[in-house]
């Protein structure tokens, strides 16, 4: 069970897929939300149920009904919202593993009799390993970890279409938290710093007032020819044109997991969470942040002296993070990656 979010679901992929290579005789079922159903839909040897949690209580209903007659061994409840800890005790499994006592929370021990074994500083996905772990998987998979996420002929032909260029990078400048965004002189002033090298440059990203307005605003800055593909994509086309960029560039949100599991170079942009919690799991080396400044500015210690995931507050805080710092990187990586 992992309702949410689009990142967090991408990198559960890479446990669900370990799992399927470590027991093959598994028969999985993934309870899951709308949303990020239509990204992973199709993929293969795995049963969803989806849940629609803007049905209220008829969702919670229709669950019920879906799980009369059903019974699992094993429930891997990877999530602690409360709303996904009342769907677990829907589930008739006679293991129900959740997390560890230090990251339970929303009456999550309530729902549960085995826990994943604790881990002091975990990435999101080595926290996902742990419950494959539960189930057969060794404990090294995660240095193996791999993703396959299913697109279809179309979604490929429409990223070709409008991704024809090799050398193509794609900004998506949005997260779903605004404070969370970059500034979009700045993103513009990358886009100019791409170009002049000879890269073509795309704007990604989904349907929202905030994201055309930061499109509108990052056009105007540059000087070079921006193409905009906002709120024009399925979330499977997203992703298929992530898989053809040579690469991305986002701050702390959804497709830059769905990135990092097409294996395209991800340059994140973090301040308000911690980037060896959250970021892109290939290219952590590769973030700019200036989380760990803010962090100990606000709180007067360091990352290691506070509880894991401390999550930074303030809407200007990604302001810190200059121009110069980002297209450094981004050379950087273009070298690295003989993009």
């Amino acid at each position: 069970m992992r309702l949410s979010a689009i990142g967090d679901v991408c990198n559960a992929v890479a446990a669900v897929q370990a799992i399927q290579a470590a027991q093959p005789q598994a028969i999985l079922t993934w309870v899951i939300g709308k949303a990020e159903h239509s990204l992973l839909e199709g993929l293969p040897g795995v049963e969803f149920i989806v849940f629609d949690k803007r049905q209220g209580k008829r969702a919670f209903k229709q669950f019920k009904q879906q799980m009369r007659g059903r019974q699992f061994d094993v429930l891997l409840h990877m999530q602690v919202a409360l709303r996904a800890n009342w769907l677990a005790r829907l589930v008739p499994a006679k293991r129900k593993v959740g997390f560890d006592q230090h990251r339970s929370k929303e009456l999550h021990s309530l729902f549960i009799n085995e826990r994943i074994r604790p881990q002091p500083s975990p990435h999101v996905l080595e926290g996902f390993f742990a419950f494959a772990e539960k189930v057969g998987v060794p404990a090294d998979a995660i240095e193996r970890a791999e993703w396959y996420m299913p697109l279809s002929a179309a979604d490929h032909a429409f990223a070709q279409e409008h991704l024809p260029d090799a050398r193509s990078i794609i900004i998506v400048p949005a997260a779903s938290n605004k404070e969370r965004n970059w500034l979009p002189e700045r993103y513009a002033a990358v886009a100019d710093h791409a170009h002049q090298q000879g890269f073509s440059v795309l704007l990604c990203g989904g349907p929202s007032e905030m994201e055309r307005e930061l499109e509108s605003r990052i056009q105007q800055a540059s000087h070079c020819h921006i193409h905009s593909l906002i709120g024009q994509t399925t979330l499977k086309q997203l992703q298929a044109l992530l898989e053809r960029a040579a690469l991305v560039i986002a701050p702390d949100t959804g497709p830059a997991h769905m990135a990092n599991a097409a294996g395209t170079p991800v340059l994140g942009l973090y301040g308000h969470a911690n980037p060896g919690r959250t970021g892109p799991w290939r290219d952590r080396q590769w973030v700019v942040e200036v989380y760990h400044q803010h962090l100990e500015q606000q709180r007067g210690k360091p990352a290691n002296a506070l509880p894991w995931g401390t999550r930074v507050k303030g809407e200007h805080v990604m302001a810190s993070i200059d121009v110069t710092t980002v297209c450094k990187r981004f050379d950087a990586m273009v070298a690295h990656f003989g993009l």
